[in-house]
């Protein structure tokens, strides 16, 4: 049987993707053929510029040919590139073909591959599991390592603000430095001692002056301890009255208003409120007055009269009565 003679040329032989060619020869190769036909190109229109310079040098003065020089320059840039492209088309689809071209077969070796045996390494399988296995591991660490500087920095910015905030409040309290307030250190013993006495002490109850009072008998109620008890109990009692008046209560003419006490003590108030008028107290300290001049007089004390129909001290009527019983008891 004869060969069929409209039978094509036989394919190209198989060759390394074009992919592979930068990462083996260290440049693009199409970047170089393109730098070759842009100088072409730019040769080809230089020309086509000295040609146009030396036609138009020497004109006729009978007839302009600027019309005609420009048309054929035209004419002749036109087929000029035409020619070029097509050529230079050519010279870039060989080069590819032949130059830049490496068969499959061709043992290479790349630049990041040199010095390795790659022999084996296909008939080691776990080998390459164990290296996979430890770049997983380099690249957990490597995060773990950025997430950890990125807290370190936050900290860091965190710790400077906390910084200025304590050397603003550092700066308000530097009145604290004065030399007057170190003297402060070097107190006596003796004011802490007294210091410390004092601390000791029992709270008082300023609101209950009968309980300033020593009992000295606890089966006694304030008033029937001492003179002093008494006075206590008397005056507490006026200054209960003087505030419940200050408040606005109202007490009745007749009624009595005193809080339950004892019951000697509250029989006289009750009866005080029945008889006991500003007149009747008025005629009593005269009658009282002459023999209490001269304990007044002894004792320094100075007294004004107690005007008809007027309360002393703003006071009601059982205000008056305590106030005559411990005139009574001091004197």
């Amino acid at each position: 049987m004869s060969p069929n003679p409209q039978a094509g040329p036989p394919a190209p032989p198989p060759t390394v993707p074009s992919v592979l060619l930068p990462e083996l020869l260290g440049f693009i190769p199409q970047f170089l053929l393109d730098d070759i036909i842009n100088i072409a190109n730019d040769e080809a229109r230089q020309s086509v510029d000295a040609m146009e310079h030396s036609s138009t040098k020497d004109k006729d003065a009978d007839w302009d040919p600027t019309q005609e020089i420009e048309q054929g320059l035209v004419a002749f840039q036109t087929l000029l590139e035409s020619h070029v492209d097509v050529a230079f088309d050519f010279f870039e689809a060989w080069s590819m073909r032949n130059i830049f071209a490496v068969p499959a077969d061709l043992p290479i070796v790349a630049p990041h591959q040199a010095g390795l045996d790659l022999a084996g390494a296909a008939e080691q399988p776990e080998r390459e599991s164990e290296l996979l296995a430890e770049i997983d591991e380099l690249r957990r660490k490597v995060h773990a390592q950025r997430k950890l500087k990125r807290l370190f920095t936050r900290a860091v910015h965190k710790s400077a603000k906390d910084l200025g905030h304590a050397r603003t409040r550092l700066d308000r309290l530097a009145f604290l430095r004065a030399p007057q307030i170190h003297a402060l250190h070097a107190l006596p013993d003796e004011l802490q001692a007294m210091y410390a006495s004092v601390s000791a002490l029992p709270p008082a109850d300023a609101m209950d002056p009968a309980s300033a009072a020593p009992t000295t008998e606890p089966g006694k109620r304030p008033w029937e301890t001492s003179k002093t008890g008494y006075l206590n109990w008397a005056v507490g009692q006026l200054m209960e009255r003087a505030k419940e008046k200050a408040q606005g209560e109202q007490v009745g003419e007749d009624g009595p208003a005193f809080a339950e006490g004892s019951a000697e003590v509250g029989a006289a108030v009750g009866a005080a409120y029945g008889v006991g008028r500003a007149e009747d107290v008025k005629a009593m300290l005269e009658a009282v007055g002459g023999d209490l001049a001269k304990g007044k007089e002894r004792r320094g004390w100075t007294r004004g009269r107690v005007e008809v129909g007027k309360r002393p001290c703003g006071l009601d009527r059982a205000c008056i009565f305590i106030m005559f019983s411990i005139l009574f008891v001091v004197l």
